[in-house]
């Protein structure tokens, strides 16, 4: 057996970081650049507590930060060891039988994607992928769809919420969704009517906008800031406030828990309903995701859920958690409209939740989706601010207003794919800047594409924006 790597790490008690953050940032950073290899055993709590001169919660809760990250391995007996990362290495030879991930085309068009919204979906286990598939084959198909979903599944669901999101809930509280969007019409319909307001972040969803103003409601702009949804500027009169609380979309905010008591006491005040989109909340890369507000006061919150991050969109399958009550009424609509998720789908789901495959895969994709986030904080970070760089599968990079649209064209001609802020507005821009996405392109891609975009955003800041286009910025 191995004996442990030496870690030469030393911590600060004057810094304002916790002494925990601290130590999870070191061992993050020294995996990422090879210091600490793959399969390596790191010392016992014990021995690096007393190394450190800290209490030995300290280094026990660094090591659950990083095993929930994908970063460490436990195995009974043995020790706590650095993860593999070789399934993970763009540049690592792949063995063509032996491998249980399929190695990613190249892009049709040779444009790198850095537009947000899209996981990276070519490398799976495959195996797992075909057994759950098999599994649902083997069940005859039903005649009578759940407008619930399957009661396997739900149950299934409650326990993946308890341990990812630390929620105490039953099947009872769960429905099971075709994703967010089916999940948010589900809503429309059960908690607003014709002429009803709901409240949509701004800059926010687009989609949550879209489905809310198709069912007849009056959409109203809510203004968020860097932390996220702003409690004291809600508007009056609002049934419905949909918002985006553990990585807001699409500035990146965290919202803090002094925030989230004030918006839970708005919602018992007022009566509206909160329809909170969890939609990236098992991607993180600092400390633990803060707790859910469905998980604070469930009588006010409805939580939607998603499988389209973790594993795929094309897979459609998501969850809604409320009182039981209102999954009641909710699944009563459903079956009104004939509005199911598909029976074999859930199948497949049920299968890969049961044999931990979707638990296995979340921890490989946080490890890949780290070393990402990284490239992107290295090469963009000393060319603009970034935000919301903690967490999730986007950043935010801040610009000035007239840089926008320039670094946009320059980078589209150069075959990069951009998003910005301004499409994420309900009415006039306020927060400016590029949208980067680094979820559906490769880590190389990752890299090329940012190291493009830093060289614009200098050669802007250097020659200034034209007028045009701080004109167009405006909307002048």
């Amino acid at each position: 057996m191995r004996s442990h790597v030496d870690l030469p790490v030393s911590l600060s008690r004057d810094s304002a970081e916790p002494l925990t953050a601290q130590l999870v940032g070191w061992l993050r950073g020294a995996m990422l650049d090879g210091t600490m290899a793959s399969g390596e055993r790191l010392p016992s709590t014990r021995a690096l507590a007393a190394q450190l001169g800290v209490s030995r919660t300290v280094v026990t809760e660094a090591y659950q930060q990083l095993y929930a990250e994908g970063w460490l391995d436990g195995r009974h007996g043995s020790g706590t060891f650095v993860a593999d990362m070789g399934a993970h290495m763009e540049h690592a030879p792949r063995p063509p039988a032996q491998s249980a991930y399929v190695p990613a085309p190249p892009p049709p068009t040779g444009l790198i994607d850095l537009t947000s919204g899209a996981p990276w979906v070519r490398d799976y286990d495959e195996a797992a992928w075909k057994r759950a598939w098999r599994r649902a084959a083997d069940l005859p198909p039903g005649d009578a769809p759940d407008m619930y979903g399957l009661p396997r599944l739900r149950e299934l669901l409650a326990d993946h919420l308890r341990r990812a999101r630390g929620m105490a809930v039953g099947p009872e509280n769960i429905l099971v969704t075709r994703g967010t969007g089916n999940g948010l019409d589900l809503c429309a319909l059960a908690l607003l009517g014709p002429g009803a307001r709901a409240g949509v972040e701004d800059p926010g969803y687009r989609v949550a906008r879209a489905v809310f103003a198709a069912r007849g409601a009056e959409v109203v702009p809510c203004p968020v800031d860097e932390d996220g949804v702003i409690v004291d500027d809600l508007p009056a009169g609002l049934r419905v406030l949909y918002t985006t609380p553990a990585h807001q979309f699409p500035l990146g905010g965290r919202l803090p828990i002094p925030r989230r008591e004030r918006l839970l006491a708005w919602a018992r005040g007022t009566g509206a309903t909160i329809v909170e989109d969890d939609y990236d909340a098992e991607f993180r890369y600092d400390v633990a995701p803060l707790p859910a507000l469905y998980g604070l006061d469930p009588s006010r919150v409805v939580l939607l859920g998603t499988l389209s991050k973790i594993l795929a969109p094309d897979v459609g399958v998501g969850w809604l958690v409320g009182e039981p009550e209102l999954v009641s009424r909710i699944a009563g609509l459903r079956w009104a409209l004939a509005d199911r998720t598909s029976g074999p789908v859930q199948q497949a789901v049920a299968t890969l939740l049961e044999r931990g495959d979707l638990d296995r895969h979340l921890r490989r994709m946080r490890l890949e989706y780290a070393r990402r986030r990284a490239a992107v904080v290295e090469l963009l970070g000393p060319a603009c601010r970034l935000r919301g760089d903690t967490a999730g599968l986007h950043v935010l990079a801040e610009l000035p207003a007239p840089l926008v649209p320039g670094v946009v064209e320059r980078a589209r001609r150069r075959g990069v794919l951009l998003d910005s802020t301004e499409h994420h507005h309900h009415g006039r821009t306020r927060l400016h800047g590029l949208v980067i996405g680094y979820g559906s392109a490769s880590l190389p891609d990752v890299r090329r594409g940012c190291e493009i975009v830093a060289e614009l955003i200098r050669e802007a800041r250097r020659q200034g924006a034209p007028a045009g286009a701080a004109r167009a910025a405006s909307g002048r």
